[in-house]
C-alpha cells in the first residue's frame, strides 16, 4: 500500500514528486528547504535558522503520516557552504541528540534557488506494534 503526502506546492506538479511517500512502515521525506506555507524563505542568510525550520517541517510531515522523530533512521543534508557545517550540526543535534540517525552532510554547488543554504531529506521506519 502506497500513500503520497502533498503540500500543494507548485513544484510538486511541475517536477512530479510528493512531499513524502509512505509504503508499509517506511516513510521517505523529499528534499526540504526553508520555505513556509506562503512560499517565503525563513532564515535569510542564516543556515542555522534554515536548518531548524527545515527540521520542523520534516517533523510535521512525519507526524501527519503517523510517525515521530524517533522513527527517523537517516537524514541527508545538502549545504552550499560546508564551512558552516557546525551551525547545521547544532540545529540537527537539537532534534536528534538522543535519536542519532545515520546522517550524511555534503556540500553541493547550488540548490534550486541561491537563497537556500540547506536542503534535508529523511527516511523513517515505524516499528510495528505487537
Amino acid at each position: 500500500m502506497r500513500k503520497n503526502f502533498s503540500t500543494g506546492a507548485k513544484w510538486e506538479d511541475i517536477v512530479g514528486y510528493s512531499r513524502a511517500v509512505l509504503v508499509g512502515n517506511h516513510l521517505e521525506v523529499t528534499g526540504t528547504v526553508a520555505v513556509n506555507e506562503s512560499g517565503m524563505l525563513v532564515g535569510k542568510d542564516n543556515v542555522y535558522e534554515q536548518t531548524r525550520f527545515v527540521l520542523q517541517k520534516i517533523e510535521k510531515v512525519i507526524a501527519d503520516a503517523g510517525f515521530r522523530l524517533g522513527d527517523i533512521v537517516r537524514t541527508r543534508i545538502f549545504v552550499t557552504d560546508i564551512s558552516q557545517w557546525e551551525e547545521v550540526g547544532r540545529a540537527h543535534r537539537e532534534f536528534f541528540h538522543n535519536i542519532k540517525p545515520a546522517t550524511t552532510l555534503v556540500e553541493v554547488k547550488a540548490l534550486i534557488s541561491p537563497e537556500y543554504l540547506v536542503e534535508i531529506e529523511a527516511s523513517a521506519i515505524r516499528q510495528e506494534m505487537s
